[in-house]
């Protein structure tokens, strides 16, 4: 290990950041308290002006720049939410900047980051994962001599974050017995390893990642950092290719464990919190929570952080959320139905395959042909998992079924 945080500079990181950033609340959920038998505490970090903890981060390394590295100029790649933890940066302390971010980045997180950085802030849209705007602005960085501003592997960004450790013991006055900390590329989970690990050893860290983007714990398998050749981007603020090299030893010895959530679980958690709880989160934001399922016989009577990363969730990303929960809950159900061309086909369908509970929320019917059967692309929302196989033997027995889509992926994504 190189590198491991020193608690005088995440001290002094802690002092830094107070000049632009308020202690963020830690609050009792009472939902999840009495879900699971145990103490469950959010740390609000979507509450920050720029609604994700990376402002702690970017602004303690921009805040130590010499005056002629401050001159050149910063460069940074980021999926959004460093991207916005940058800009602040920039603007508040009279720096330029020029900020990569992928081209599928929301219009909603691109916005807030013109918004915080203004006239400081030249942003470029780069590649379709972090990785590729990360390369595109190491390359602009080199020939144009800036500074560079990582979003994770940088030893002023990892003690910036670590200061969420600081927070939290001094905020809760017994013993923690497990933290659960989103893990993209590890820098979090590293500044929380290292104040963990000396002022409050007893208590477990546990990372969480996307289950299509599991980065750190591939590595931690293989005993190396490793490079994924695939990702699933849609948890964009904690899916990388590719874990920090600094980050890497220090969750490799410090966590106590890693796990993987499913992106459909992700989204029924974001709905969730916002309807139960009215807390908005975006997918990387609800992570730690959605995990708690894994654990609940572990943390029974436990104290309990989870980490609320983020808040910079885009409300035209609803209706996906709300579509990929449905699935993971096996109540959204897509088939190929063979329609008989004859009148009154549909009318049957509805009457005598759809069950009382049942509804239609996706049709799409091919054109005639002098074949026997037109099949028709249809979604089906149930009121229950259990409502599936009596569906799928009422559209055999009336010669309705064709195909199941849901378990064809290339099918699924080709059609649906």
């Amino acid at each position: 290990m190189t590198y491991f945080p020193k608690l005088e500079d995440i001290k002094a990181a802690e002092a830094i950041i107070r000049k632009v950033a308020r202690v963020t609340p830690l609050d009792e959920s009472i939902r999840l308290s009495k879900q699971y038998g145990a103490t469950i505490l959010l740390k609000r970090e979507d509450l920050h002006r720029v609604r994700s903890y990376k402002i702690r981060g970017a602004f303690n390394k921009i805040s130590f720049l010499t005056q002629e590295e401050r001159s050149r100029g910063v460069v940074c790649a980021s999926a959004g939410n460093h991207a916005q933890g940058v800009a602040f940066a920039c603007h508040h302390l009279g720096i330029k900047g020029t900020i990569y971010m992928p081209s599928v980045t929301s219009k909603q997180k691109i916005e807030q980051t013109k918004m915080f950085g203004g006239d400081s802030v030249t942003i470029v849209l780069e590649g379709d994962t972090y990785d590729d705007s990360s390369k595109a602005a190491l390359q602009y960085c080199e020939e144009q001599t800036k500074t560079f501003v990582h979003a994770f592997d940088d030893e002023k960004v990892i003690e910036g974050q670590a200061t969420i450790g600081l927070e939290l013991l001094e905020q809760f006055n017994a013993p923690i017995d497990y933290v659960f900390v989103a893990i993209g590329g590890g820098g979090l989970a590293s500044g929380l390893c290292a104040v963990f690990s000396r002022l409050s050893p007893k208590t477990k860290i546990i990372g969480v990642e996307p289950e299509g983007a599991p980065s750190m714990k591939t590595s931690i398998e293989k005993g190396e950092n490793t490079r994924l050749e695939t990702i699933d981007k849609f948890i964009d603020g904690a899916a990388v290719q590719r874990v920090g090299d600094l980050t890497f030893p220090i969750c490799q010895k410090y966590l106590h464990e890693i796990c993987t959530v499913p992106e459909g679980k992700v989204c029924q958690t974001i709905l969730d919190l916002y309807n139960r709880d009215a807390i908005v989160v975006e997918p990387a934001g609800a992570l730690t929570i959605s995990a708690l399922d894994a654990y609940a016989a572990t943390i029974k009577g436990k104290n309990v952080v989870c980490i609320l990363s983020g808040s910079n969730n885009d409300i035209t990303r609803t209706a996906e959320i709300k579509e990929r929960a449905l699935l993971y809950g096996k109540l959204k159900h897509y088939f190929i139905v063979r329609f008989p061309q004859r009148p009154g086909a549909l009318k049957q369908f509805v009457a005598d395959i759809l069950g009382p509970e049942d509804d239609i929320t996706h049709f799409e019917y091919s054109k005639k042909s002098s074949k026997e059967n037109a099949p028709a692309i249809v979604g089906i929302e149930l009121k229950s998992p259990d409502d599936l196989q009596p569906l799928i033997q009422r559209m055999k027995a009336k010669n309705f079924y064709g195909e199941y889509l849901n378990d064809k992926p290339d099918l699924f994504q080709y059609l649906v």
